[in-house]
């Protein structure tokens, strides 16, 4: 019998993927203890959701942080002992280093990731679930979860049948571009915009009478089913 493995997840809203994780840990479908759930955002619907399945909490406020950040400026002393620009520029694949904003960028989230990590890295953690976590990731934050070279431990789940249509908008695109099919992709994240390694897909028809709200839901019903079986599936490693 597989044993258990522990998870972390991250939200950023409703928590609806979250749910069905905790259901599918609850059923015995996923071998597997959710230890916390984290959040960018206070008083959403999905910290509720673990708070009534007793799983541990947090906040790290990413709105609060960055707005500090940019009403204030950021001085070296703010910044996390370790982190070195140069080296996070040179891996990343999410800003333009020749932009003036991206250094502005890198840094802010080195600042809100390092009050992440110190949150999580208090468990003991075999993978990190985002569960819609609406924050992107510097390499900064991925090196000090992804410890060992070529083991992915963040998991994400991406609204549309990837490679296509990356970004945040997944079924919007879907649907503007006419597609009849859609889907959903977990994948493990890297340096890039949902860029990193495909673990499952489930697709669904589109109808030419469907709406964005009717591909939005079919595509949820489909994200419910696949999140679980691709945790265990790392589980079943």
């Amino acid at each position: 019998m597989t044993a258990d493995i522990k998870i972390g997840t991250l939200i950023s809203g409703g928590g609806t993927n979250l749910q069905a994780i905790i259901d599918a840990c609850k059923e015995g479908s996923i071998s597997a203890d959710i230890v916390f759930t984290g959040s960018d955002t206070p008083g959403v619907r999905g910290l509720e959701r673990a708070q009534t399945a007793d799983i541990d909490t947090f906040v790290v406020d990413y709105k609060q942080i960055i707005g500090s950040c940019r009403a204030k400026g950021i001085a070296d002393a703010d910044l996390p002992e370790d982190f070195n620009l140069a080296e996070i520029m040179e891996k990343q694949k999410l800003v333009d280093p020749s932009d003036e904003q991206a250094q502005f960028f890198l840094k802010s989230r080195a600042i809100a990731e390092k009050q992440l990590l110190d949150r999580i890295l208090a468990y003991d953690m075999d993978l990190l679930v985002l569960a819609g976590f609406m924050r992107m990731f510097t390499p900064y934050f991925i090196d000090r979860i992804n410890t060992v070279p070529g083991q992915y431990r963040i998991m994400n789940i991406h609204p549309a049948l990837l490679p296509a249509f990356p970004g945040t908008d997944g079924y919007g695109d879907t649907f503007r571009y006419g597609c009849k099919v859609g889907g959903c992709t977990v994948h493990f994240i890297d340096y890039g915009e949902d860029t990193g390694p495909i673990i499952g897909q489930k697709a669904f028809e589109i109808a030419d009478t469907d709406t964005l709200e009717d591909v939005k839901r079919k595509g949820l019903e489909k994200e419910w089913e696949l999140y679980p079986a691709c945790i265990q599936k790392f589980a079943d490693r």
